[in-house]
C-alpha cells in the first residue's frame, strides 16, 4: 500500500473514534441535565465526571494529528507522520474504554450496590482492552501483521498531488466535524432543560458562550466547501489548499473554548463549586491548546533546527 493510501485510512480510522466518542460525550455533558441524575448516588455523580474529563482527553489526542499535518507535514506525507498517528489512535483508546466503563458503573449502579456494579464496569472495561489492545498485541507476538517500518521509511516523506492533498485536508475537517456537531447540539438542548434555568446566572452566561464558540467551529469547518464552490467553481488550486487547512486547524481554538466552557458548567453544578469548575476547565483547556498547537509548533521548530544542521552553509544561519 503506498503511503498516501496509508495516511487517508489512520485519518478514517481516526473518524470511526471520532464518531464513536461524540456519543459518549454528548452523553456526558446532557445527562447532568437530566431530572435523575440529581437521584444519582453522591460516587456515580463523581464517577460520570471523571468519565467526561476522560472522554475529552481521548477526544484531544484523536484530533491530534490533524494540526500536525498541517503545521508539521505542510500537508504532506510521510513514514513519521503515518506512524504519530497510528500512535496516537491506539493511546486514544484507553481514556476511551475507561470512560466507557465508567460511563457503565452509573448505569449499572441504579440497579444494584457498589460491588455489582464495579465488576459490571470492570467486565466492560475489560471486555474494550482485550479486543483493542490484548488480541492484537497476541497476533503481533505470534508473527502476524507487517513489521515495524525501517528508519527510512519513517524519514520518507511523499510529494503528494493537488487533488490527494485537498483529500486529505477534506477528510481532516470531517474527523473534527462529528465532535463539534454533539457538542452543539447538547448545548442546545441544554438551554430548554429546567435544570439550565436553575443554573447560575454565570453559569448560564458561560454555557451560552460555549455555544458561541462550538458554532464558530462549525462555520469554520464547512466555510471550505463553501469557498471551493463559490470561487473556485468546484475546481482545485494552492490557495484552496492554503485556505482549507488554514479554516481546520482555526477551528481548534473555539472548539477547545466551547468544550472547557461546558465542562466548567458541569462540575460547578455537580459540585457546586466555582473554584472547582474554574481549575478543572482551565486545566482541560490549557492541554487542548498545548496539545494542539504547541506541540506542533514545537516538533516544527525541531525538524526547522534540524535541517539547518544538516543542510551544509545553513548552520549559524
Amino acid at each position: 500500500m503506498e503511503l498516501k493510501d496509508k495516511v487517508v485510512m489512520a485519518l478514517d480510522e481516526g473518524r470511526i473514534l471520532v464518531l464513536g466518542a461524540q456519543i459518549l460525550l454528548g452523553f456526558e455533558y446532557n445527562a447532568v441535565f437530566m431530572p435523575g441524575f440529581d437521584r444519582l448516588p453522591p460516587e456515580s455523580r463523581v464517577v460520570k465526571m471523571v468519565g467526561l474529563c476522560l472522554l475529552l482527553l481521548a477526544l484531544l489526542l484523536l484530533l491530534l494529528p490533524v494540526p500536525v499535518h498541517h503545521m508539521v507535514e505542510s500537508g504532506y506525507d510521510s513514514g513519521r507522520f503515518h506512524r504519530f498517528t497510528t500512535r496516537v489512535m491506539t493511546m486514544a483508546l484507553l481514556p476511551f474504554a475507561i470512560g466507557l466503563g465508567l460511563d457503565c458503573f452509573a448505569v449499572f449502579h441504579r440497579y444494584g450496590g457498589v460491588i455489582a456494579s464495579t465488576l459490571g464496569a470492570l467486565a466492560m472495561f475489560g471486555t474494550a482492552l482485550y479486543f483493542w489492545y490484548i488480541l492484537e498485541m497476541t497476533r503481533r507476538r505470534h508473527g502476524e501483521g507487517h513489521p515495524v517500518p525501517a528508519e527510512r521509511e519513517l524519514n520518507k516523506r511523499e510529494k503528494l498531488m493537488l487533488k490527494e492533498k485537498i483529500q486529505h485536508a477534506l477528510t481532516e475537517a470531517r474527523v473534527v466535524l462529528p465532535g463539534a456537531q454533539a457538542m452543539l447540539g447538547f448545548q442546545f438542548i441544554a438551554v430548554l432543560s429546567d435544570a439550565f434555568e436553575r443554573l447560575p446566572a454565570s453559569s448560564q452566561y458561560v454555557h451560552v458562550g460555549g455555544l458561541v464558540m462550538t458554532a464558530i467551529t462549525i462555520i469554520l469547518l464547512m466555510a471550505p466547501a463553501a469557498y471551493h464552490r463559490i470561487v473556485e467553481r468546484g475546481e482545485l488550486s494552492e490557495p484552496f489548499h492554503a485556505f482549507a487547512g488554514r479554516m481546520v486547524c482555526a477551528a481548534l481554538i473555539p472548539l477547545a473554548v466551547g468544550l472547557c466552557g461546558d465542562l466548567y458548567v458541569v462540575v460547578r453544578k455537580v459540585f457546586d463549586s466555582y473554584e472547582g469548575g474554574l481549575v478543572v476547565s482551565m486545566v482541560m483547556l490549557v492541554s487542548f491548546y498545548a496539545a494542539w498547537f504547541g506541540y506542533p509548533i514545537y516538533r516544527r521548530y525541531q525538524g526547522k533546527r534540524r535541517m539547518a544542521i544538516e543542510v551544509p552553509g545553513t548552520r549559524g544561519g
